[in-house]
Parts: structure tokens; sequence; C-alpha cells
């Protein structure tokens, strides 16, 4: 059963990290910002609802960075009970997507709880000033990828933050898996 994510909380300021990338390097987020706006994404290797997507994140996030927008996507889930999750699997679903952004591990979860994420995927994009201004799902497609008709929400919600700072009214949640939470 997906979970939903809250709704856009408009102006909430991005919380610094410092999480290790499948590169073997430590990052934050102020190294990783985007110069217009910001988009981080709570993903893990696993679930249906993010392997589904995983080839239009890529493509997202390609488009994005060539309107200023950096793309930053944070595994969370606990991978003791979750081993498909783990740090070297997150390598081989980054190359298995051809993902040209950070994939992050966060360890011991402190930044899910602090972003308070709840799925997979969880999307939270910001403006330059690092505040929120969408807190939606990538696309009208979700699980049906062969809709042609698919609008791009994320890519049309970023465009307008970079144009007037400020994300649309309408955003329509993103929803899939429950982090899995350590015990």
């Amino acid at each position: 059963m997906p979970v939903n994510a809250s709704i856009c909380n408009f102006g909430w300021k991005a919380k610094e990290f410092e999480l290790l990338s499948i590169d073997e390097k430590f990052y934050s987020l102020d190294t990783l910002k985007g110069e217009k706006g910001t988009i981080i994404v709570f993903i893990c290797n696993h679930c249906p609802y993010v392997i589904k997507i995983a080839n239009r994140l890529s493509f997202e996030a390609n488009e994005l960075s060539k309107i200023g927008i950096n793309t930053i996507a944070i595994m969370s889930n606990d991978v003791i009970n979750y081993p498909e999750d783990s740090f070297e699997k997150m390598k081989d679903f980054a190359k298995k997507y051809s993902f040209n952004f950070p994939y992050l591990f966060d360890k011991d979860q402190s930044v899910a709880r602090n972003y308070e994420a709840v799925c997979t995927p969880d999307f939270f994009g910001f403006n330059h000033l690092l505040e929120l201004n969408y807190r939606g799902r990538i696309d009208s497609g979700v699980m049906n990828s062969s809709n042609f008709k698919i609008k791009r929400e994320l890519y049309n919600a970023m465009n307008l933050i970079v144009e007037t700072g400020k994300g649309p009214v309408q955003q329509f949640n993103s929803f899939g898996c429950s982090i899995k939470w350590q015990n």
C-alpha cells in the first residue's frame, strides 16, 4: 500500500547535511546546491515506484541541470533488513539508470528525519534561497510511464521557480513505498 508525501510547506528552509556519495566522497548541501534551485529526492533501489520512474528521474535531472537546477538523490532505508538498498547496490542502481547526479547514503537516517521524508520517491524542490516551493511528484505518469500525455510536473514546477522564485499553488503529492526505518 503506497504512502503519500506531505503537501508543500512553502518557504521551509532546506537543512544542511554531509553524506557519503556513491563516488566514495562526502558532500554537503552547500556544495551540491544548484545556482537557481535544487531538487532533493529520497529514493531507494528496491521500491517499484522508484524503479518505474528511475529513467524519467535521470532524464528530468539532466533537463533541469540545463536551467541551473541541481538534483540530489538520497537513500535512507534500513540496509540491514533491506540489503537490496546497500551502498554497493546503490552504485549499481545509479549506473543502470545513468544517474548524472549525486546519490547519497543517509546511513543513520538523520537527513530523512530532518526533512520529514516519508516515502520513496519523495521530492523536495527548493528555490535558489533553498526555500521549499515544490513537494510533488515527478510527473502525471506515476506508475504508467507508457502514457504518452505525461505532464512534466517536477520540471514545470522548477522552471516556474526559476522564473518567479515560487512554485505552483496546485501540486500533486508524491507517493511510494514507506521509508524503511531502523529499529
